[in-house]
């Protein structure tokens, strides 16, 4: 069964709009793991826009199931993955004034230096994903580098759903077979959704585990956490 990782970084920005505490993002994480969540995902970005380093701290005595944290791999980044021991640390290739992650390594052109940061992540004991788009030949480049994983950008998948479903998970269901070929695991994560996500996950039969935030904690405005987490779920089995 592919695992649901939930992104908390939106509970953060709630909090961070008004001050103080409320929501409890550690609480919150609590709750999720508490209602079927078998991840819990973070974003630290240098500006703290919605997770602060007090709040990794925070949660990594606290989450019981897996702790992602996602980042560029400078040296901030690399303190708290050297500090805290997560279970993953996602490499994504964006600049930190980027409002989200839109887009995969060009792992071609950063090959060295993600063969030496995924080299030094994994002496920590902890395992690697690279933020990749569904390109084959970017598929093969990263397995040079010694990551664990792959996680694929699935913003273009959920944009085109719509207009055809089948078009637009092609690349996907062909990247993801290079990537099982050649024993890479498989993650996604990007705008997956109530709307879109089994059928994403009926063509990627070999999906490890998938990260979904804005579409969740959109989603429990309406039904709530609890029962969203569960919604998710079945659509992964």
């Amino acid at each position: 069964m592919t695992k649901l990782s939930v992104n908390i970084n939106k509970i953060a920005t709630l909090r961070n709009a008004r001050g103080g505490n409320v929501p409890n993002v550690v609480q919150f994480a609590k709750d999720c793991e508490r209602f079927g969540a078998d991840g819990i995902t973070v974003h630290p970005r240098p500006d703290e826009r919605h997770i602060t380093l007090k709040d990794v701290y925070d949660l990594a005595p606290v989450v019981k199931t897996e702790f992602n944290i996602e980042g560029y791999p400078d040296a901030r980044f690399m303190e708290i993955i050297r500090s805290v021991k997560p279970a993953q640390a996602t490499l994504v290739p964006d600049p930190p004034h980027v409002i989200t992650s839109n887009t995969g390594w060009d792992v071609t052109k950063n090959k060295q230096l993600l063969i030496d940061i995924v080299q030094e992540i994994q002496s920590y004991g902890v395992r690697v994903s690279l933020f990749l788009n569904p390109e084959i030949h970017q598929v093969h480049e990263a397995k040079l580098t010694g990551t664990n994983r792959i996680e694929f950008y699935t913003g273009p998948f959920a944009e085109h759903y719509a207009e055809n479903k089948n078009i637009a998970v092609a690349p996907y269901v062909k990247a993801a077979k290079a990537a099982y070929d050649i024993a890479l695991g498989i993650n996604a994560g990007h705008d997956l959704s109530l709307q879109n996500l089994q059928f994403f996950k009926q063509s990627l039969i070999h999906l490890d585990e998938v990260s979904i935030g804005h579409a969740i904690i959109s989603d429990a405005l309406y039904y709530g956490i609890e029962n969203v987490i569960q919604m998710y779920k079945r659509l992964l089995q």
